[in-house]
């Protein structure tokens, strides 16, 4: 998966936007005006950060390690960062 296919995912769920509403290069996917997901345009590794129920958030870190980590610049609890 690549910036495009993930950003083509996004939008294709039921109520999905996305801007850019803290920096020209973070963009930011939002559902019911609510952030799910956000990534880095800059970045030379795509990483992408999602919201998760912090039970699972855990679970998946486990699972994935390396790959799944706790999110990058964001609550912990709540956040995990996904190397693609």
């Amino acid at each position: 998966m690549n910036i495009e296919d993930f950003r083509e995912y996004c939008l294709s769920k039921n109520k999905v936007t996305e801007e850019f509403p803290f920096d020209e290069v973070t963009l930011v996917f939002k559902v019911c005006n609510k952030l799910f997901a956000l990534t880095g345009l800059d970045n030379p590794e795509f990483a992408i950060n999602l919201k998760c129920d912090p039970e699972w958030a855990e679970e998946l870190r486990e699972t994935y390690d390396g790959v799944i980590v706790p999110g990058y610049h964001m609550n912990k609890k709540h956040w995990n960062t996904v190397y693609v």
